[in-house]
């Protein structure tokens, strides 16, 4: 039995809660995952988690060694990186999360640019605008925009996304182009929700530093940003989009922007992490490489 394996697996085993999750999450059959704890409470002579039908639980001396699992496992991780030099000194799985556009419009496209310096790396991409529990699914950092709930999580701040507010050609051909807030009313929005039945907030736009928000009608509602972004190009409505995303519409013709002086207010972008003292060199190298990608959209 390799200990270090059996302490990865085991590690998993906690988080997820689940010998069947941990066993989809390495890509291992289920048996040998059993079997690999099994051997490893043999090994210290304690059980370190309760199982029953339901769930799986960690024992008082389970927690204790999970704890420090943790610890040793990215002790190993930064001492395997230690003395290794040139482009191939960052190895091993990353698994991270962010919205969709912004993977497809920035993140995807210059990511062949870190692979060459470190083509050892295994990048596992999640990009949906759920909101993934990290430590359950196993994420070792995701990136969120927008105000952050209360977490156990640790926040690292990028800065904050650029909104503008774009119409397509279609829709200015079909509807006119607003020039004052006080067309709004006539005019159609894209509406987004992040829970579909939820109610619109409307047009936002800045005044004395507070947000404000105008109801305005709209055929359309979706809840995710590639969809947000489509059904402006379509010709449904004014939708505010974030400059990283809309940017190269506009460039092309696709997009036009409206009403530059009446910005919503701009969203905080952060990237999230398990634990400080857990983060490992591979970790903080991609978290430093995502930081630089979004200088230019960021205030």
């Amino acid at each position: 039995m390799n200990r270090l394996d059996a302490m990865q697996i085991f590690v998993r085993v906690a988080e997820l809660a689940s010998f069947t999750k941990a066993a989809d999450s390495l890509g291992l059959p289920k048996a040998s995952i059993s079997t690999s704890v099994q051997q490893l409470e043999s090994l210290l002579g304690t059980r370190l988690l309760h199982r029953t039908t339901r769930r799986v639980q960690l024992t008082l001396d389970g927690q204790i060694f999970y704890e420090r699992s943790k610890d040793l496992l990215a002790d190993m991780d930064d001492l395997e990186g230690l003395f290794q030099q040139g482009a191939s000194n960052l190895t091993g799985r990353l698994r991270i999360d962010m919205p969709s556009g912004m993977a497809k419009n920035r993140i995807l496209p210059r990511l062949p640019e870190l692979l060459a310096r470190h083509p050892q790396l295994q990048l596992e991409i999640s990009s949906t605008d759920r909101r993934v529990d990290v430590i359950r699914e196993g994420f070792d950092c995701v990136i969120r925009v927008g105000k952050l709930s209360d977490s156990s999580l640790i926040a690292r701040p990028l800065g904050k996304l650029e909104l503008l507010n774009c119409v397509s050609p279609a829709y200015i051909a079909l509807h006119g182009k607003p020039h004052t807030l006080e067309d709004l009313p006539r005019h159609h929005l894209v509406h987004y929700v992040t829970t579909l039945g939820a109610k619109p907030a409307g047009f936002e736009f800045i005044h004395n530093n507070e947000p404000i928000f105008i109801p305005m009608n709209g055929n359309v509602t979706v809840n995710n940003s590639d969809a947000y972004s489509a059904a402006c190009l379509a010709g449904f409505g004014i939708a505010q989009i974030p400059r990283i995303g809309a940017q190269e519409y506009i460039a092309q013709g696709n997009l036009i922007e409206i009403l530059p002086e009446f910005r919503a207010e701009p969203m905080p972008v952060s990237l999230l992490y398990p634990n400080r003292r857990n983060l490992s060199r591979r970790v903080q190298v991609f978290m430093d490489w995502v930081s630089e990608q979004l200088n230019d959209y960021t205030d």
